[in-house]
């Protein structure tokens, strides 16, 4: 690695966040919060990475208040007298450390598998009820639990922000219940939910606006999304520019103040004969800050991962060279900054030999 790293760690300011770098710690499920409760476990895991340098620490996802929103008793909710408390306690470990946190609001929709979920008498949601593209499994959602899920991000936001949390992020990726409405695959509406573009995105819309409305106007709300989804690697909302224009204005009008853009490898084009990838032509189209993600910092993409796989450190030379250039504002780190909490600094100080190869058994652990 031989480019000057600073572009890493000047300071940040957008609206209601000041971070001290451009270091994210990317948002990744470890299901170590029993009964949806974040544990004392979970607290020390993330004030790690505060203290190893992260400039803002993106939470795994949290689930909103609906009985089915969830997949796991093991995954943190962030509803419930106690649930909350716990984050509480993470929040305050975070900051006390010098760091930024944010929860991941999350709903997984139809991902989730009623057997192996709490309530598995309720079918999982969806808006058509499709699991992928042809393959139904549930009826649509009605009216009724089209509002409980928007109503349940709300509420989410609100408590986030009265336990101290510093903005919340909106998970509307990967083939989740935010995605599933954004996706033509998944999203075989005729009403006002579905069918053209800007309908498609009406959720979304709406559970931006009402978060909103129930925090404030400097409250930092990022919005998550992919072309991808765990359904089809292949797929993508837009596969043109202008397309992509289409999708992102009426979110970024809503009031996302920042955009995630999940990719599985940050530095692929995200259109043939380009040379920005998604967070570059995100910014580009509509001005606000991007996020982006995908492999920083490791060879083999974050599927391996969930394999078992280890994966061998790359070089950020060219990633520090695209933030030269402005191309995108911060940059999300995934399993380099789960294998090893002190990354960020390691980068910082230039200890480069000292950073360690990822491997897949840190899953099995809170290190």
């Amino acid at each position: 690695m031989s480019k000057n790293v600073n572009a890493l760690f000047n300071p940040f300011n957008h609206k209601g966040l000041s971070l001290s770098n451009r270091i994210v710690m990317a948002p990744m499920t470890r299901e170590f919060s029993p009964g949806g409760v974040a544990t004392n476990d979970v607290a020390d895991y993330y004030r790690r990475r505060a203290e190893g340098g992260t400039g803002l620490i993106i939470t795994e996802g949290t689930t909103i208040n609906d009985p089915v929103a969830t997949m796991s008793e093991r995954i943190p909710q962030i509803h419930g007298e106690a649930s909350l408390a716990g984050w509480k306690k993470v929040v305050e470990a975070v900051h006390g450390a010098g760091g930024k946190i944010m929860p991941q609001l999350w709903h997984v929709g139809m991902a989730r598998s009623p057997k192996k979920a709490p309530f598995p008498d309720l079918p999982s949601v969806g808006p058509s009820g499709l699991l992928a593209p042809g393959k139904q499994v549930a009826e649509p959602m009605t009216a009724e639990q089209i509002e409980v899920a928007i109503n349940g991000f709300a509420t989410a936001a609100a408590d986030a922000m009265r336990i101290g949390f510093d903005g919340v992020e909106i998970h509307g990726a990967h083939g989740y219940l935010v995605d599933q409405f954004f996706w033509s695959g998944t999203n075989q509406r005729t009403d006002e939910w579905g069918g053209s573009m800007a309908n498609r995105g009406r959720f979304a819309v709406e559970i931006i606006k009402r978060i909103r409305a129930a925090t404030s106007p400097d409250f930092p709300i990022i919005l998550r999304y992919s072309q991808w989804k765990q359904q089809d690697y292949s797929a993508k909302l837009a596969d043109t520019p202008q397309l992509l224009e289409a999708f992102l204005l009426p979110l970024s009008e809503a009031g996302v103040d920042i955009f995630h853009c999940s990719t599985r490898r940050y530095w692929e084009s995200e259109f043939d004969g380009e040379g920005l990838n998604l967070a570059g032509w995100t910014k580009k189209i509509t001005g606000k800050p991007t996020i982006t993600v995908g492999s920083v910092g490791l060879n083999e993409d974050f599927f391996s991962a969930f394999a078992g796989k280890g994966s061998s450190t790359r070089s950020i030379d060219d990633l520090i060279e695209r933030m030269d250039k402005g191309e995108f504002d911060l940059v999300a780190v995934g399993r380099a900054l789960l294998q090893d909490p002190n990354w960020a600094n390691k980068i910082h100080q230039g200890q480069l030999q000292e950073l360690e190869q990822y491997s897949g058994e840190a899953l099995a652990t809170l290190s």
